[in-house]
């Protein structure tokens, strides 16, 4: 089967630091930190108190959002930024049953959920809301985006914790690639800074108990703690080669490699080893016909836990021999925090980024790193340079490992 060249013709974001790409991408370039003190619930008897909340969201239809769990809410309003700027209208520049939809998330509605159990409890099961059911499903993600946009191909979410994003990319880009598809709304999107879940996370000691916004979310740095929960949401428009020239669309960037491993390993800890993370970098590569040598910057999964960076790392090393000293590899997770099932989309949109402007970002709040960890991190501030090829890798919760090349656009 001849394979298709895939290339990006839109994205879209909401984040902590912006609600369109433009005001995203300018406060990453900056290195703007979206990370602050908790205001969604009440802190008390939390060990953790700082997030990366998304700021001064409205969703513009305020009688719909009363049936849209926020996981929707931002995967519309990202979704619809990636579709306008990409030009495609279904059933006039492309057959609706040709657009596909790919929309994840890592958890779903569970503050819905939440919430819903509060009035259950408290109030009687009366009071549990219509809503509750096609609020909370993560489906509902993918659901919502399709009857929306009026996509009618492939509509589905995939599910494997932080590396969701980078997966629900990656599949995409095989449906256009091996013809299932001509083009693709894939992104994810994550809700989870809610006060149940947020505990949760606390109880496996994830997360960081820093109670200063500029010292919690540390990556490769001795004095790391933990990750710091974010939210959000980012959708890239992935379309097959031809037929975004045929239209005359502008084209962004090319999707070229895509890798997936498990550890098989442990539930939460990834392969001491690294054995997943290293299978899918490596397959990535292979997938676009690589060479180590011919990455130029590595979007890493830099999550500032004690045993993420050190493997990760270590990861990197092992695939990339002596160019993992010659390239940046950087977190920007100091300045989005850690948005779960959203986090590798929003990565691969600022790989995207990187690649149309030509500029590496910092990873915020690197200030000595750890032992072993002697990577170029890029602390301090960002970097312009030329870029050719990027990767984004993520890891998940489960053993899931991911890995997207991404390629320069050239006209």
């Amino acid at each position: 089967m001849e394979r298709r060249r895939v290339v990006v013709t839109g994205y879209g974001v909401v984040g902590p630091v912006g609600n369109n790409s433009v005001d995203f991408w300018n406060n990453i370039k900056a290195g703007v930190s979206g990370i602050d003190r908790i205001t969604h619930f009440d802190l008390k008897d939390h060990t953790s108190t700082m997030a990366a909340e998304v700021k001064n969201f409205e969703y513009p239809d305020k009688r719909a959002a009363k049936a849209l769990d926020p996981t929707s809410q931002f995967a519309l309003v990202a979704a619809k930024e990636a579709l306008e700027m990409s030009g495609l209208a279904p059933d006039e520049n492309i057959d609706s049953f040709e657009l596909g939809v790919y929309g994840s998330t890592g958890i779903g509605g569970i503050g819905t959920i939440e919430e819903q159990a509060f009035n259950a409890f408290n109030k009687g099961i009366k009071r549990v809301s219509p809503h509750m059911v096609t609020k909370s499903i993560p489906n509902m993600v993918s659901g919502n985006l399709s009857i929306e946009l009026g996509a009618r191909g492939s509509s589905f979410g995939l599910n494997s914790a932080c590396a969701t994003g980078t997966h629900t990319i990656g599949e995409a880009f095989r449906s256009i690639r091996d013809g299932y598809q001509t083009a693709v709304i894939a992104g994810s999107t994550e809700a989870p800074i809610v006060n149940i879940p947020f505990a949760g996370f606390e109880k496996i000691r994830a997360l960081s108990k820093v109670d200063d916004k500029d010292r919690c979310c540390m990556p490769f740095d001795r004095n790391r703690s933990g990750f710091v929960m974010g939210e959000g949401a980012a959708f890239l428009i992935l379309e097959e080669m031809e037929h975004a020239k045929e239209r005359g669309a502008e084209i962004y960037a090319e999707v070229v490699g895509y890798g997936s491993a498990s550890d098989a390993y442990h539930i939460t800890m990834p392969d001491p080893e690294g054995k997943g993370d290293i299978r899918a970098m490596q397959l990535a590569l292979k997938d676009a016909g690589l060479d180590p040598s011919d990455i130029s910057y590595i979007n890493a999964h830099g999550t500032g836990t004690l045993y993420n960076d050190k493997i990760e790392t270590m990861a990197i090393k092992e695939v990339f021999g002596q160019h993992a000293y010659e390239m940046p590899v950087s977190s920007t997770k100091g300045t989005t925090g850690h948005s779960l099932g959203a986090i590798g989309s929003i990565e691969g949109m600022i790989c995207v980024k990187c690649l149309e402007e030509g500029f590496v970002p910092a990873t915020v709040g690197l200030e000595e790193p750890d032992e072993g960890l002697d990577l170029d991190y890029v602390p301090g501030k960002g970097r312009e340079m030329e870029l050719e090829y990027v990767l984004s890798n993520s890891l998940g919760f489960g053993g899931h490992n991911a890995a997207l090349i991404f390629r320069k656009w050239h006209a």
